[in-house]
């Protein structure tokens, strides 16, 4: 029992069997300490169960966590790969009690795991505890049965923790490991406790008071116990070797290097193979937690680490890229017990290979600048800080890579020369966009903007996280607080609320104080501002809010969990739409929404019914498949070449997220990265199948040559499928047939019902030239009028399409004469219709006399021929008046 693998499963396995509950590693970005850059120890992802704010359904606990020093701090970059033990990256093994049991059974468990389970020594190993804790002194002797002269008492800040300047707080009592005389020095609390002879294994915490302000110390009503082992540190010791970069997972990632590089693992390139190993870990993990290398914050850090060691491979002599190449390795040794590493190994692979093409693109001209204005300089002397700030700024070197690049010969940097260049580079910057033409309401953003930095997103994998308020905007100004009853705009130093953007609106949710849990008020929406400056809209019910406090940001599950739906359905669409309609497909904008989407897209014509049926058939073919929706982060040129789709209106730096789903097009060879495949900064489902359904609920015109379609998803599909069918059941008993035959049944009736409207059409027209709605002149039916004679009636019930026929069946009726019938509406309105039989169309004219009538009715105009013609009015009841005219229009031609 000495690998890696194996140790780590025994300790979790020995407390298992002592009643703890085995907690999964919480990711590195801490979702409850807005303080911390990185999980830094084991107990991070319990503070809020150790202030009491949280309740678990256990008391004990343990943990392999997963932990990253290399910001703030906690830094131990520079240390890396010149020490035996500094690591950007680390597991920190450790069991807690929250209330439960305290400092007898704590000791005893540690006491029986080191020397029973793991068999270690007793006479190698010391303890020390806090210089006035006799309880711990006295269990020490009587559990481990350790001579006093081995238990050391110890006092300062070493051997005692604080979680802050107030809160829980406590003594350590520390167990160390002694490697021999053959290495030099002594134990802890002696004057040569900083060798490496006596090595710190574990760290028990007693955590047994509440530190108040002032200084006061009050006993905590439960006592709980927080351990720290380091997996690597035990490693080393449980496999007889005094480095840990000699224990066997850091021998099997410095193999790989080596077998992929030429150098050798002892000789003098030893320090640069330990940097890449360990830079390995610590880049991995940290984008398996969903940090992506940037210009701020934790991607600033991990910027840092990835070319830190990508400037050690290049002095291996790796002509092209290595890190990505070694991702396997990591992933064979380490996948089984973070199975997030294989979930993102493509992830990893594509931006290990994305950041170091590009670094080793500047990487050489950067050296060059470099090695010519050190080339004078000799050890002790300093490096020009303005070089240092142009080789960051313009060649993308952190300081601490030129640092690095020094450290060999002796060299340091002129860091205050630094510091005053960038500052001198914020101020142009202030300058720049204060003349830059933005609206002033939109003008205190960047200011902000600049102020703060960049807003960290943590959404893509987490719906909750502290931050720390950073700023409030009311109604323009800036102010200190928000009171109850009162709205305002807040930006947070991080935040799991997703900005909208892309189509996608942003989220919303609650805001509550971190030390309770108590509900401060609403995030009613989420907007970008100055172009990576998260707003939340949050208004307040309850406490207030101040710039600086520290709170817990909860995102509405459910509605996100809908919106996610919706995006990746979208994708699946456009996909889709393509496949059917052309390759000419392109988006033309489109909404995200957790109720449904839209989808705006080029297209010259109606889809057919068939068209959009074999659209969505196929996105939900995708649906079932139920494959993985993968990320990558590609260089923005090369994701279109390898055929991403970028969206209209959208802007893209020079990398990008690749939203990627479908497996059939893989497996076919079709395109490598799947079947859907797009640049995107959205929030997405896990798998294809957690969209549920697809249903298109309308196909429209929005522009020329735009169609639009709008879907639902998951159970806004499934609902308006029920109620479609709950409508379909109801007509289907109406009309006294099954939901199948439903169709046959309606065309039936249809028909049924032209034919009567035909029958009442015969029939009103019957009715219509057997009796007329008028009386007087008008009423009598045949009369002579110039000489000739002339069939005049109004009628009522008789649509305008029948009258021409009315007026044909009169031509044939009187032979010889003029036929003038007007048809008044149920709404008053009139149309009239002028028929003269064709021996008499050179004497009358239709056209002239249906306008005669038209001008009674209060119409103009009217049209035809010279022996039919056509008009209307606004006066139905002027019906005998406009027949009248038109006698008249007769007598008198």
């Amino acid at each position: 029992m000495s690998g890696v693998n194996e140790i780590r499963s025994k300790f979790l396995d020995f407390f298992a069997e002592n009643g703890h509950e085995i907690v999964p590693s919480s990711p590195l970005v801490p979702r409850n300490d807005p303080t911390l850059m990185f999980t830094n120890a084991g107990m991070v992802q319990f503070k809020n169960v150790f202030t009491g704010v949280e309740k678990r359904p256990y008391q004990r606990a343990t943990t392999s966590q997963k932990c990253v020093r290399a910001g703030g701090k906690h830094n131990d970059l520079d240390n890396v790969g010149y020490t035996a033990r500094h690591h950007t990256f680390f597991e920190m093994l450790g069991n807690f009690s929250f209330g439960d049991y305290f400092k007898d059974r704590a000791i005893e468990l540690a006491w029986k795991l080191v020397t029973k389970e793991f068999g270690l020594p007793k006479d190698k190993l010391t303890a020390t505890v806090y210089i006035d804790d006799d309880e711990a002194f006295n269990l020490w002797k009587k559990i481990a049965g350790l001579p006093e002269s081995r238990i050391i008492r110890i006092a300062g800040s070493d051997n005692f923790w604080q979680m802050g300047d107030t809160g829980p707080c406590g003594p350590c009592s520390e167990i160390f490991y002694d490697h021999g005389d053959k290495i030099w020095g002594g134990p802890p609390g002696s004057a040569e406790q900083d060798g490496d002879r006596f090595i710190e294994i574990w760290n028990l915490v007693f955590m047994q008071f509440e530190q108040l302000e002032g200084g006061v110390r009050n006993p905590l009503p439960k006592p709980s116990i927080d351990t720290g082992a380091g997996l690597e540190r035990v490693a080393a010791v449980l496999q007889g070797v005094h480095d840990n970069y000699d224990i066997d997972l850091f021998v099997a990632l410095i193999r790989a290097i080596a077998d992929l590089t030429g150098a050798d693992p002892n000789g003098e390139q030893r320090a640069s193979l330990r940097v890449i190993a360990d830079h390995l870990r610590a880049s991995s993990f940290l984008i398996s937690d969903g940090v992506l290398p940037s210009n701020e914050g934790r991607g600033y850090v991990l910027r840092r680490i990835m070319r830190r060691a990508m400037r050690h491979a290049q002095l291996l002599g790796a002509r092209e890229p290595l890190m990505h190449r070694l991702v396997f390795a990591l992933v064979r040794e380490m996948g089984q017990a973070y199975p997030e590493l294989m979930r993102a190994e493509k992830l990893i692979e594509e931006t290990l290979r994305l950041e170091e093409t590009r670094f080793r693109k500047t990487l050489a001209r950067g050296l060059s600048i470099l090695d010519e204005k050190s080339s004078g300089l000799k050890k002790g002397d300093m490096f020009d800080g303005d070089t240092a700030f142009t080789l960051y700024d313009t060649y993308g070197f952190p300081l601490d890579l030129t640092q690095d690049a020094l450290k060999s010969r002796g060299i340091s940097v002129d860091q205050a020369a630094f510091t005053d260049a960038m500052e001198k580079q914020k101020a142009k910057a202030r300058e720049s966009w204060k003349g830059s033409g933005d609206a002033q309401a939109e003008a205190i953003w960047f200011p902000l903007r600049e102020k703060h930095g960049a807003t960290e997103f943590l959404g893509y994998d987490m719906e909750s996280s502290e931050g720390v308020v950073q700023a409030i905007v009311q109604g323009g100004p800036e102010v200190a607080e928000i009171k109850p009853g009162m709205g305002g705009q807040v930006i947070f130093n991080q935040t799991p609320f997703y900005a909208e953007s892309g189509g996608q609106v942003g989220d919303t949710g609650l805001l509550m104080r971190a030390s309770d849990g108590a509900i401060i008020g609403e995030v009613r929406d989420t907007q970008k501002k100055a172009g990576d400056l998260f707003v939340h809209h949050i208004h307040i019910e309850n406490y207030g809010l101040k710039v600086g406090d520290a709170v817990r940001l909860v995102v509405n599950s459910d509605r996100r969990g809908e919106i996610r739906r919706h995006h990746s359905a979208t994708h699946l669409l456009h996909e889709a739409l393509r496949q059917v309609l052309g390759d000419h497909i392109a988006q033309r904008g489109s909404l995200v929404a957790p109720d449904r989407l839209r989808f705006d897209f080029v297209h010259p014509k109606p889809i057919t019914a068939e068209e959009l049926a074999r659209v969505e058939d196929i996105a939900n073919e995708v649906v079932l498949e139920n494959d993985e929706v993968t990320t990558r982060l590609m260089a923005v040129d090369d994701a279109r070449e390898a055929g991403a789709r970028a969206l209209f209106g959208e802007k893209y730096g020079d990398e990008v997220r690749v939203v990627s789903m479908g497996k059939e097009a893989r497996a076919h060879g079709q395109n490598a990265l799947g079947w859907s495949v797009e640049l995107c900064g959205g929030t997405h489902v896990r798998r294809t199948g957690d969209i549920g359904l697809i249903s298109v609920t309308g196909e429209s015109a929005v522009a020329s040559g735009v169609r639009r379609i709008e879907a639902l998803t998951g159970r806004h599909a499934r609902k308006h499928a029920n109620d479609t069918m709950a409508i379909a059941k109801t007509a289907a008993f109406e009309l006294r047939t099954s939901v199948d035959d439903m169709p046959a049944r309606i065309a039936a009736l249809m028909e049924e019902r032209k034919k009567l409207e035909r029958d009442l059409s015969d029939a009103r027209k019957k009715l219509a030239m057997g009796g007329g709605a008028g009386n007087g002149a008008a009423a009598g039916g045949v009369r002579e009028a110039g000489g000739v004679k002339l069939l005049a009636r109004a009628v009522e019930g008789v649509e305008t399409k029948d009258l021409k026929s009315l007026v044909d069946d009169g031509k044939k009726q009187i032979g010889s004469g003029v036929v003038a019938i007007v048809g008044v509406t149920e709404d008053g309105k009139a149309g009239i219709v002028v028929g003269v039989t064709a021996d008499l169309t050179a004497r009358f004219n239709a056209v002239e006399l249906v306008r005669k009538g038209s001008e009674a009715l209060g119409g103009k105009g009217g049209g035809g021929r010279p022996d039919m013609a056509q008009a209307g009015g606004p006066d139905g009841a002027k019906a005998n008046a406009a027949l009248s005219a038109i006698e008249q229009a007769m007598a008198g031609a």
